[in-house]
């Protein structure tokens, strides 16, 4: 709303989080996430759902979930395109397993530059929220293993297998990541907005997975 321009994106979410339940406990972190606060942050929760906008931050918070052991629900977006899946080995690949390494800076472009619907984010954290939910009471079949694609345009919505990989460097049989890293050296990716917030990592979804951005 107009009345919250300039307001941090966490300090907004909390408000409208507890003004839509005022008995959940919504903890606020104002902060970048990094290697010196990922474990502190993520280990207070039983699952992390990823929101982030910037492959540093994707690699980073993948690394922590692995390490730490717990789920991570991964959405993405791009241009009319959405994905939604979650990351658990060793049920099913980490995010690396897909995506070895991050790609050199320059080589994706940001939502801002590709476009993004409007309301596809919100189509996805739906998504994501249902995953959430079906882990946290046992039910169902949580998108372990698999990616659910769909074409806003076209209305397709296709299950994509995913595959562990045995010589991940993190979820591998011999991980040689063994200790969290800041990637902003390598995609060479700053914050844009104020919050932390870096460009869009670059997500798109194809017939194959891509390299996934954030929704």
């Amino acid at each position: 709303t107009n009345d919250r321009i300039g307001m941090p994106k966490t300090e907004s979410a909390r408000l409208t989080l507890q003004a839509l339940n005022p008995d959940v406990k919504v903890l606020e972190f104002r902060e970048r996430l990094s290697s010196e606060n990922a474990f502190r942050i993520f280990e207070q929760f039983d699952i992390v759902v990823n929101g982030c906008d910037n492959f540093p931050t994707r690699y980073l918070a993948n690394d922590a979930c692995v390490m730490l052991k717990k789920p991570l629900v991964d959405g993405a977006i791009w241009q009319f395109e959405g994905q939604a899946t979650v990351f658990y080995p060793p049920q099913g690949p980490c995010y690396r397993c897909l995506f070895p390494e991050p790609p050199p800076p320059g080589a994706v472009p940001s939502c801002a530059e590709a476009g993004v619907l409007g309301v596809l984010p919100g189509v996805v954290g739906c998504v994501q929220a249902l995953e959430a939910i079906k882990l946290i009471l046992g039910q169902g079949t949580p998108l372990i293993g698999r990616m659910m694609h769909f074409d806003t345009l076209s209305g397709e919505v296709r299950m994509l297998r995913l595959r562990r990989d045995p010589k991940c460097a993190v979820c591998g049989e011999r991980p040689t990541v063994t200790k969290l890293i800041d990637y902003e050296m390598f995609c060479g990716l700053g914050g844009t907005d104020g919050n932390g917030a870096g460009p869009d990592g670059g997500h798109h979804p194809e017939p194959e997975p891509s390299r996934p951005s954030a929704a």
